[in-house]
């Protein structure tokens, strides 16, 4: 913080909402720091010489003539290489009983790279997630979202990544985190012994939800620093978008603004987007990829969040649990990597792609003889064929637990087409079957 001698001190606010406090001040910047009656707040409107502030903790109790203090800058977080293997709050101060973190100060929240300075992506982040790797690869640079419901275990879907991803930093940004799922997060982290190449920024239930709004960008913040500076491949994982966007919506509704669809405040698109924006593949070699879970409302992906989500992503993942084996899969039907095909045989085996579409459509058949089943058609020896192997496919591919290499992941696919039908069957080139075919 700067010298306090240097600090601007008010004593009289003009008003006071439920969420925000306003007062005449002079030289204030957008995004400053201050504290009201000793709680944090932040400028989140200038108005001519009204200052209005948004105070983390809530205004419950603040009398008229409380003091406001002015830091003088935005948020900071201070970066070095001491950043791995620690966890922060919202306002990057360690919550894992370490030291404090002795680095360069750098303001949160700034632009995203400049476009001149990106490349197009080309590096493959393998998950071990077959779900993700053979039908829904993810290349460096890229921003994706996990849609699933409340009830499934993304969290835990989203520690396995960080553990299996092959890149040189995770980050991980948490809000509204359950203290379980914390601990589950750190437990597994620690139990792996991957802390030192793990980050974590972590907002709990039990902490006021606007502090949400400060963990995406401390965690891009992070990023930037490996990315940019140290030109290392970083991988930033952010669990729950949606109560980031509650976030916003409870500040804009305590500031009267006017909500729009689903009482999401008017911004919602591009408040996601300044976070999502950050992903990028340097020239150097450095990248940020972003992962974020966005949970839904019963699956309905037309809600402001996920709608507004999907327009600003390169695809999407889709979690659902299989009704033939009662495990949670990568939905290979509603889940998209738009930028897949920049690397699948690229970076991976020439037969990817086509035995990517070959397992897919098998499974797309055996949804269609199941319709058939339930409608009381009888099932031709094809349809009972896919339908065994949809299991098959579902256990060994599709599976959220399923941790293997991508060569294996291909192979296991082949040994599926040669189980349950014939070379002709496959729509594959001739060459590639006689390369890898599996059977007789």
């Amino acid at each position: 913080m700067t010298n306090k001698a240097f600090q601007r001190i008010y004593t009289h606010l003009e008003a006071i909402t439920k969420a925000t406090v306003s007062l005449k001040a002079k030289g204030v910047s957008n995004d400053e720091l201050a504290t009201v009656d000793g709680r944090l707040a932040q400028v989140v409107k200038i108005k001519g010489d009204i200052i209005t502030l948004q105070v983390f903790g809530g205004t419950e109790g603040i009398p008229t003539d409380a003091q406001v203090m002015f830091f003088g800058e935005p948020p900071v977080l201070k970066v070095s290489d001491e950043l791995a293997g620690r966890f922060f709050n919202a306002y990057g101060e360690p919550i894992d009983g370490g030291p404090e973190i002795d680095g360069e100060r750098r303001y949160i929240g700034g632009p995203s790279v400049n476009p001149f300075k990106r490349k197009q992506p080309s590096e493959l982040i393998p998950t071990g997630i077959a779900g993700i790797d053979l039908n829904n690869t993810l290349v460096s640079g890229q921003k994706i979202p996990f849609f699933a419901n409340p009830d499934q275990p993304y969290n835990q879907v989203m520690a396995q990544v960080a553990l299996r991803a092959d890149v040189d930093k995770i980050i991980l940004g948490g809000m509204g985190l359950s203290n379980d799922d914390y601990l589950y997060f750190k437990n597994m982290f620690e139990g792996a012994g991957a802390l030192e190449k793990i980050i974590c920024f972590v907002n709990t239930t039990e902490q006021a939800p606007v502090e949400r709004l400060l963990i995406p960008e401390m965690a891009l913040a992070a990023a930037e620093y490996f990315a940019v500076d140290k030109n290392q491949k970083v991988l930033v994982l952010l669990t729950d978008m949606t109560l980031y966007a509650d976030a916003l919506s409870i500040v804009s509704n305590r500031m009267d603004q006017i909500p729009s669809k689903d009482s999401m405040p008017g911004s919602l698109y591009s408040d996601l987007a300044k976070i999502y924006e950050k992903a990028v593949q340097l020239p150097d070699g450095g990248s940020i990829t972003i992962i974020a879970v966005t949970t839904l409302n019963d699956g309905d992906i037309t809600h402001a969040i996920p709608d507004n989500t999907g327009y600003i992503t390169e695809g999407q993942l889709f979690l659902r649990t299989d009704t033939d084996t009662g495990k949670v899969i990568v939905d290979p039907f509603r889940s998209l990597s738009r930028l897949k095909q920049l690397v699948q045989g690229k970076k991976t085996r020439e037969d990817h792609s086509q035995v990517m579409n070959t397992g897919v459509r098998l499974f797309a058949d055996a949804a269609s003889a199941k319709t058939k089943l339930e409608n009381g058609f009888d099932l031709s020896d094809y349809d009972n064929r896919c339908l065994e192997y949809a299991k098959e496919y579902s256990n060994k591919l599709l599976a959220i637990d399923v941790n293997i290499k991508i060569d294996q992941m291909l192979d296991t696919a082949w040994e599926l087409f040669a189980k349950y039908f014939k070379k002709e069957e496959l729509n594959i080139k001739q060459s590639l079957v006689e390369k890898y075919w599996k059977g007789n």
